[in-house]
């Protein structure tokens, strides 16, 4: 007996079709494991299990995040909420954890490691505190369609798996971990309107890395903007990531640490260099809403079997952190929740060099054939090399403003009006006229990218903020900075931003006169 009902998350859900029964974990293989780690799952496979999952729990409830940009449901189970409503959620008082498998959908251990999570709980082998303690919100699945393109030749030299995997992009050629801020992508506003219901305390991004041979099996990476706020980066820093980097070790023996790749500097030395700070990547968008963010890296060329073990222990530690630390977790948030009027926020940032050089463990492969394709694949060894570097993991701003006390828009600026309100930010409509003392910004230059990314020419504006007089015609919008998601409003519309919406060409047809249509208010 199946759930006959997917619907979008709090508007509807099916109602289990009979009694919570025991499940034995032994008997609900997911596909990577029926196929002895030979193929990973599709569509109808996760879809299945989540439903017999569901099925088993009176506090397990299959319902629908969103959809994709080809129709198709993206499915979120909810766990531990006798009402999966995000009022329901909300109401239950419980930490609410968000974990979110194949936002690129070759890199596929997170979308299995979250079924045999779920598998667990549902059989009741699983800490009973995760249900008790915590909801999880649990979408194993998020680039569906990029996840039914398989192809045996998807993420050359990766370590399997052997039968194919899907694509980086979804079927828009997006690359859905970049659309965070400019929203182009249904997936992208589906998990953003998720966020808004029901605003997750932590939210866990699970991938497979690309590049440096090394020696861990998963890499890990907190929210990197520099204005992420420093309770939740801290407590993530101090806390969390050494907890649970030992309890790995202890337990299994296998090491972890901050995502990198290694990279020879112009002055002999080796540095240890994360990503990108730009809130385009989940974890960085996450961390300016002011809330716990965790990006898992599995290592590429670990076999397929053992990067969903490195990547499922990896969420089980999560997750009895999060237990834990509830306390500390919730006052981090409020912590960050407060307004950042009159704070100095950074709207370009660069990398950070380390004071004193790390030791980083390098590893080493060999060359194997895929016996389908013939390509080459690349499997680690067990040798680990020591090696002394400099770390770039961190960010410090290369031009910064003063947080305002509010912007105003013409009411013709739809696209920032669009994302402004998906994104959640809270604006007003002046009911009449009114005179202020604002900011225009003076645009004395412009650069524009050559090529085209993810469809946009970026943009990068260069000028000065004036100050003066203006009467605002009824009708315009105001957005308050002095509201939870200040950050990521000060973020989009300050036209410096490198992530914002003037970088995204969003505004391009109200700049081309040298004016900013976007004004501030400056805090008093």
């Amino acid at each position: 007996m199946r759930h006959s009902l997917l619907l979008i998350a709090g508007l509807a859900v099916a109602a289990p079709l009979h009694a919570q029964r025991t499940l034995d974990a032994t008997t609900l293989p997911t596909r990577a494991e029926a196929t002895g780690w030979v193929e990973t799952s599709r569509y109808a496979d996760v879809m299945e299990f989540l439903q017999v999952v569901a099925e088993r729990r009176s506090d397990a409830h299959l319902i629908s995040m969103g959809y994709t940009s080809e129709g198709r449901s993206i499915p979120m189970l909810v766990v531990g909420a006798d009402d999966p409503s995000p009022e329901g959620v909300r109401a239950s008082g419980k930490l609410r954890v968000y974990l979110q498998g194949n936002i690129h959908a070759g890199e596929v251990p997170g979308k299995e490691a979250l079924q045999m999570l779920v598998r667990d709980i549902a059989s009741g082998t699983a800490p009973e505190s995760w249900t008790d303690d915590l909801v999880l919100l649990v979408v194993p699945m998020y680039n569906v369609d990029g996840n039914e393109r398989v192809r045996l030749t998807n993420r050359p030299r990766q370590h399997g798996p052997i039968g194919g995997m899907g694509q980086r992009p979804n079927a828009m050629d997006l690359d859905l971990n970049r659309d965070h801020m400019k929203l182009d992508s249904p997936e992208a506003r589906s998990v953003v309107g998720m966020m808004n219901r029901y605003d997750p305390h932590v939210s866990v991004d699970l991938h497979t890395t690309n590049g440096t041979q090394h020696g861990y099996h998963l890499t890990y990476s907190p929210p990197l903007h520099p204005a992420a706020p420093a309770a939740v980066v801290d407590l993530l820093r101090n806390t969390a990531f050494p907890r649970i980097t030992n309890a790995v070790r202890d337990a299994h023996g296998w090491e972890m640490y901050y995502y990198g790749n290694a990279r020879s500097l112009p002055n002999g030395e080796t540095g240890w260099y994360t990503f990108d700070h730009r809130p385009r990547f989940n974890n960085n968008y996450v961390g300016l809403r002011n809330r716990f963010a965790i990006l898992s890296e599995a290592y590429s060329y670990a076999t397929f079997e053992d990067r969903v073990k490195a990547t499922r222990w990896f969420v089980d530690e999560i997750l009895n952190w999060a237990v834990d630390d509830a306390d500390a977790i919730r006052s981090a948030v409020e912590a960050a929740d407060a307004s950042v009027v009159g704070a100095t926020l950074p709207t370009r940032a660069t990398f950070e060099a380390a004071d004193t050089l790390s030791t980083i463990l390098m590893g080493e492969t060999v060359e194997e054939p895929n016996p389908w394709s013939g390509q080459t694949m690349l499997r680690r060894t067990d040798v680990t090399i020591p090696t002394q570097m400099r770390e770039y993991g961190t960010f410090t701003a290369t031009h910064t403003e003063v947080a305002p006390l509010r912007y105003y828009l013409p009411a013709e600026v739809a696209p920032a009006l669009d994302r402004l309100a998906f994104h959640g930010v809270v604006t007003t409509v002046l009911e009449s006229e009114r005179t202020v003392s604002v900011e225009s910004f003076r645009i004395d230059s412009t650069s524009v990218a050559p090529r085209p990314f993810q469809g946009h020419n970026e943009v990068e504006l260069f000028g000065e903020w004036v100050p003066g007089q203006q009467t605002l015609p009824a009708g315009t919008v105001q957005v308050e900075v002095a509201q939870p998601l200040g950050r990521l409003a000060f973020y989009l519309l300050e036209p410096r931003s490198d992530d914002g919406l003037a970088n995204w060409a969003l505004l391009d047809r109200w700049t081309s006169e040298g004016t900013y249509p976007i004004l501030r208010e400056p805090a008093r």
